[in-house]
């Protein structure tokens, strides 16, 4: 097959891509030219994937780039205007259009004009706005990483469910874990309507553990706003709970650096306060035979065997809960948590399902 996919404009494609997004694109689309397809991409100019063709309509990755503009909205939504009009210009050329775009639903509004068929994965929960927004394109087939990404739909049309795939050859297995506790997330800069940081993936309450049971704590994030760090996280850090990388608005460690950190980890913490549309960390750290504890909050049920690859605790009962999980975490295997994101959630499995759904769906649209 001849496959046109559409990456996000906000950073650049290639095979040091750490932010989830770009390192799914770029795993999805790897897999797919192994397999034998042609693929090309409508991305930044300085997007590198072996075998892949790039059709640059922006120089780098638009958080690289966006302080050189007076206004960077206007910026990137012109940027993602043009890349919808590159889009529907070279659509003819192709079998199928794959967007993974950020937001998904710009370029969609070209769709009228395309005469092929077009798969839209969703990288982000399904607010009531982007609900909307996706219902008023009716072929294309949207796609969700879990399922419960997909019960945000209320409007729009969910096609199908495929989880997002684990690299098992770079986040290894390793059965010896250390003392510490791991959490991975991203300090942003949304705030509420008093003005306080919001905290969408919980660092707070990792600190708040690690002080409660005297545990070593690594923390790994990117830094959307400097000030959330030097107000929240900075006051905390000590001996034992330790900020590991630079402070950036990019994740400040590379792929392989994850894998070890997780590797070692006696525990992955997954305090996000809000529903994710997967959560690719909490199956990383389990190829990896770490466990994780984790809120009950959107898919992590589908990620985690509560009681066998980690704990899943309601977010009601705060520090307690997390204590009471981690106070049992010697009962998780570490071969089971590998043994599981074997069997459901590896690179194969991913790019064979959406292998077998773009074929289904040209199958559909030349009926």
């Amino acid at each position: 097959m001849k496959i046109l996919f559409i990456a996000p404009l906000t950073r650049n494609i290639t095979p040091g891509s750490v932010a989830g997004r770009p390192r799914m694109v770029f795993d999805l689309i790897s897999g797919l030219i192994k397999k034998g397809h042609t693929i090309t991409v409508i991305g930044t100019k300085d997007s590198f994937i072996p075998k892949a063709r790039i059709i640059p309509v922006i120089e780098k990755g638009f958080y690289e780039i966006s302080d050189s503009f007076e206004n960077p909205f206007y910026a990137h939504t012109a940027f993602l205007t043009i890349q919808a009009k590159v889009m529907e210009k070279s659509a003819s050329n192709f079998d199928i259009i794959h967007n993974h775009s950020y937001p998904e639903c710009i370029n969609l509004l070209t769709e009228k004009n395309i005469n092929i068929p077009i798969i839209s994965t969703l990288h982000s929960a399904l607010s009531e706005e982007l609900d909307t927004a996706l219902s008023f394109f009716k072929r294309t087939k949207i796609i969700c990483a879990s399922s419960e990404a997909a019960k945000g739909a209320k409007k729009a049309k969910i096609y199908k469910v495929i989880h997002h795939g684990v690299d098992t050859d770079l986040f290894v297995f390793s059965p010896k874990k250390e003392s510490y506790l791991l959490w991975i997330g991203r300090l942003s800069k949304a705030k509420d309507k008093n003005g306080d940081f919001m905290d969408p993936k919980g660092v707070k309450w990792a600190i708040q553990l690690a002080k409660k049971t005297g545990s070593e704590l690594k923390l790994v994030a990117n830094v959307e706003d400097i000030e959330f760090f030097n107000k929240e996280v900075r006051p905390h850090l000590s001996e034992k709970i330790t900020w590991i990388g630079g402070i950036s608005k990019e994740p400040p460690l590379s792929k392989e650096e994850v894998s070890g950190l997780m590797q070692k980890a006696k525990v992955l913490l997954m305090t996000a306060r809000f529903k994710e549309a997967f959560g690719l960390v909490v199956a990383e750290a389990q190829s990896c035979g770490t466990p994780v504890i984790g809120f009950k909050q959107g898919p992590v049920s589908e990620i985690i065997i509560n009681n066998k690859t980690g704990f899943i605790t309601d977010m009601k009962q705060g520090v307690a809960g997390l204590e009471a999980a981690l106070n049992n975490i010697s009962m998780i295997n570490p071969k089971d948590c590998r043994l599981h994101i074997e069997e459901n959630f590896s690179l194969k499995k991913m790019i064979d399902s959406y292998e077998e759904a773009y074929v289904n769906i040209i199958k559909e649209h030349e009926a």
